[in-house]
């Protein structure tokens, strides 16, 4: 297995704090919560952060985790770490171009494992709803404790709905004072139609300055337009 150097920014108190309480209300749904997607409802709203960040937490603590970048259409994991040569991930081996055991790079942190995004597909939904990525979370259950699959954003593809059908649990992250109710409603819906429990929602971004209560989640940067496929924002 490949090694590769995970870069983590120092987090501050009460945003460490916050991820240990997100660690904890994970840990109390159950054995049976391994699988879990995160996704969002529009493209900037932390939903990577939070996926990276809440399984490096959850390797801290002693578990062995996989984080599975499965946004193949825009991925922003691969700048976060350093691995020289090519890097082969989770569209290559869903097309069949690599074997799994090549697409799972062990990095700097103990029990924290990752499968980067790959190549862009002109195809992920399909690849993602196919028989080989059955296979891959079927393979990985028996090895790890935790899988932390970060999706995209629902209100802009599909993909995320697909994933969630084939996970234990799923996690919606929301910026605060960004999205709209109905929005949000509709979002939800369309996961709730799932065949997997939506376990919570994680409120981002949330300015101090305006609140009476603690940053649940810092700033986080940009996430760029969502290529073509992707929306600005929906009210």
């Amino acid at each position: 297995m490949k090694q590769i150097t995970v870069a983590r920014p120092k987090l501050n108190y009460s945003v460490d704090e916050s991820y240990k309480s997100l660690r904890q209300n994970l840990l109390f749904c159950g054995e049976d919560k391994k699988v879990i997607a995160i996704t969002s409802c529009t493209p900037n709203e932390g939903k990577s952060n939070v996926s990276f960040n809440l399984s490096v937490s959850l390797a801290e603590s002693g578990k062995r985790v996989l984080l599975v970048d499965a946004d193949l259409r825009k991925s922003v994991l691969v700048g976060r770490t350093e691995v020289d040569g090519e890097i082969k991930g989770l569209s290559h081996y869903l097309s069949q171009q690599a074997s799994l055991e090549n697409v799972i790079y062990a990095t700097n942190i103990p029990r924290f494992h990752i499968i980067y995004a790959g190549i862009v597909p002109p195809n992920p939904a399909e690849l993602l709803g196919g028989k080989y990525f059955k296979n891959l979370l079927k393979v990985v259950r028996d090895v790890y404790d935790y899988i932390i699959i970060d999706t995209p954003p629902l209100g802009s593809v599909i993909d995320s709905a697909v994933i969630a059908d084939q996970c234990d649990g799923s996690i919606m992250v929301m910026e605060s004072g960004v999205i709209s109710y109905r929005f949000a409603q509709e979002v939800k819906e369309q996961l709730a139609r799932c065949a997997c429990p939506i376990l919570g929602v994680i409120l981002n971004k949330v300015d101090l300055a305006k609140q009476g209560y603690g940053k649940y989640y810092g700033k986080y940067g940009k996430y760029g337009r969502y290529g073509q496929y992707g929306q600005e924002g929906k009210e």
